[in-house]
C-alpha cells in the first residue's frame, strides 16, 4: 500500500547573489596584496629577537620595514602579487543567484589588479601568453553545513610555489618518512622561496587532494598548531629540524628558516601515503570572509 508522507519540514534557503561574492573578493584582493598577515608580522618579529646573526637579522628587520611602507603607502608588499587562489566553504543551505560563481571570483580579481596596479603574473602555460588581468583564479569549494560562505583568499607567489613537492611515499615509510620528506624539502628550496618561509603539508588522501591539505594549511594562522595532538607534536618537531638547518633569513643562516608548519590529513587507500609539501614565503597574505 501506497502512503503520502505528510510529516516534512520546510526549509527556507538563504539566497545571495554573487556579486556579494565578487565585491567581497575584490576587497580581499586590494587588501591582501598590500598586507602581511598580522600573524605573519608577529612571527618574522618574534624571530628578529630572537636571532643571532647579524646578516639575518639586518634582512629580517627589513623585511619589518618593507611590510611597514607597503601598509603606509598602500603599495604591493611584493613585486609578485601572485596567483589568485580562493577557498570558498558554501552552506548547503545557501542559494546563489546572479552570474556564475566562477565568473564572480574572476571578475572581483580581474577589478583590484587593475585598481591596485598589482602586476599580473597569469599566463598560458604552453604559449606563455599573459591572460591581461591575473585571471583565471585557482577556485576551490567545499559544501558544508549551514546557510554561510566563507570565503579565503590567498595570492601565491610562485617563487615559493616552485620549491613545492609531492611525494608518493610507501605506507612503510609511515612517521620518519613523512617529515624526512618535508625537511627534505625545504633543504632543497634553500634561499630561493624568499625564507623564513611557512611551511603548508597535506598528508594522506589521493595525489590531487594531498596537494590541497597542503594548500589550505597554509591558511591557518601562522604559529597555530592543529588541534589533533598528533599533528601538533609533529609541527613542533618538523619546525626544530627545519630551523636547524641553519638556512637562515634569505639564505644568510641563522635560527630561523621557518616561521611555522601547518599539517593538515585525510584518510587514504591502504596501499598509499601521499604528503605534500606546499612552500610559502615569508610573505604570508591570506584574508578570510563571511558572507
Amino acid at each position: 500500500m501506497c502512503r503520502q508522507a505528510t510529516d516534512f519540514t520546510v526549509k527556507t534557503m538563504r539566497i545571495v547573489n554573487t556579486k556579494e561574492i565578487e565585491e567581497k573578493i575584490y576587497l580581499a584582493a586590494l587588501r591582501a596584496g598590500i598586507n602581511l598577515t598580522a600573524d605573519c608580522e608577529n612571527a618574522i618579529c618574534r624571530a628578529y629577537g630572537n636571532e643571532e646573526n647579524q646578516a639575518a637579522k639586518f634582512a629580517l628587520q627589513t623585511i619589518m620595514k618593507n611590510a611597514e611602507t607597503a601598509k603606509a603607502e598602500r603599495m604591493p608588499v611584493c613585486q609578485d602579487t601572485g596567483m589568485a587562489v580562493v577557498i570558498l566553504q558554501i552552506g548547503q543551505e545557501v542559494f546563489l543567484e546572479g552570474k556564475l560563481l566562477t565568473d564572480a571570483v574572476n571578475d572581483g580579481v580581474r577589478r583590484a589588479y587593475a585598481d591596485g596596479y598589482f602586476r599580473k603574473s597569469v599566463c598560458d602555460p604552453l604559449t606563455r601568453e599573459n591572460t591581461g588581468n591575473n585571471t583565471p583564479a585557482v577556485i576551490h569549494t567545499e559544501i558544508v553545513a549551514g546557510d554561510k560562505i566563507n570565503l579565503t583568499y590567498m595570492p601565491k607567489g610562485f617563487g615559493s610555489e616552485n620549491m613545492s613537492r609531492l611525494y608518493m611515499l610507501k605506507p612503510a615509510q609511515g612517521y620518519a618518512g613523512i617529515t624526512d620528506a618535508v625537511v627534505e624539502t625545504v633543504k632543497l628550496a634553500g634561499s630561493r622561496p624568499c625564507p623564513p618561509v611557512y611551511v603548508g603539508v597535506g598528508i594522506g588522501g589521493t595525489f590531487d587532494h594531498c596537494a590541497f591539505l597542503a594548500k589550505k594549511a597554509l591558511t591557518r594562522d601562522v604559529g597555530a598548531n592543529s588541534s589533533d595532538a598528533e599533528l601538533a607534536e609533529m609541527e613542533k618537531t618538523l619546525l626544530q629540524r627545519i630551523n636547524g638547518l641553519n638556512i637562515g633569513c634569505q639564505g644568510f643562516h641563522g635560527n630561523t628558516t621557518a616561521i611555522g608548519v601547518a599539517i593538515e590529513k585525510a584518510p587514504t587507500h591502504i596501499a598509499g601515503l601521499p604528503v605534500a609539501v606546499n612552500i610559502q614565503c615569508h610573505c604570508v597574505r591570506c584574508v578570510k570572509e563571511e558572507i
